[in-house]
């Protein structure tokens, strides 16, 4: 979907810029991000492209709050109203993640010792969905990922990684929030599990959900990508 040229962008990065200390090495700073704008729009797949190291995945940690932003801003579309995460106090960046912003990342972070089928339950009752909506969509979505039904209530901890990421994606998609943050959600799974995220992800996007994420698999990259936007080249941009 090309979005039009007056449309109000879901998220939209300017001027972002970002570097780490490394202690250990006496104050060192390392550059990773440097001038970075980008918008996504309602409806769009926008992929971030680069080698390792460029960023990627720094950027989408800055625009979920976990990453502090040294320059620039990121606004985040809040119904009528653009919210700069990177100045906004802290409870508005969590009401954000409650009701605005999903994130699938690279890991599994949960409560030891609870079932799978309830992690994925309570990301959709913080959505907004009822319990019993929460409940059978979380159904829904580990049964579609092919999770078999002997382990929805058994902790995620002692799942395999591609079992674990499968619990991480249904719990990223289950509430209907306007921007969805991917950081390679598909890296430890197999064909068969990949297509159906493709299918997910395509879904949301016929929704009206603006997405944001990392894809180093090609196949899912082409299958998903409304437009590819090269980290790198915000470094070296600046630069020059």
């Amino acid at each position: 979907m090309t979005p039009p040229p007056d449309a109000t962008p879901a998220l939209e990065f300017r001027e972002v810029a970002k570097s780490f200390t490394l202690h250990l090495r006496g104050g060192a700073r390392l550059p990773v991000i440097a001038g970075a704008s980008l918008s996504v729009h309602p409806g769009e797949c926008v992929v971030l492209g680069g080698p390792s190291g460029a960023g990627k995945s720094s950027l989408l940690k800055m625009a979920y709050g976990n990453y502090r932003c040294e320059r620039g801003a990121i606004l985040v579309r809040d119904g009528a109203e653009r919210v700069d995460v990177v100045r906004a106090p802290p409870r508005r960046v969590l009401a954000l993640r409650r009701s605005v912003i999903s994130y699938v990342s690279q890991f599994l972070r949960v409560i030891p010792r609870v079932g799978a089928r309830e992690v994925v339950a309570a990301a959709g009752r913080e959505g907004g969905l009822t319990p019993d909506r929460a409940a059978a969509r979380a159904a829904e979505l580990l049964a579609r990922l092919n999770l078999p039904e002997r382990l929805w209530d058994l902790p995620p901890a002692t799942f395999s990684g591609g079992e674990q990421q499968r619990v991480n994606i249904a719990r990223g998609l289950i509430a209907d929030r306007p921007l969805l943050l991917l950081d390679e959600p598909t890296a430890s799974l197999d064909a068969r599990n990949r297509a159906v995220v493709v299918e997910l992800i395509r879904a949301k996007q016929a929704a009206g959900t603006a997405l944001l994420g990392i894809f180093h698999d090609s196949d899912v990259r082409e299958a998903v990508a409304t437009r590819v936007v090269d980290v790198a080249g915000f470094r070296e941009r600046h630069a020059a």
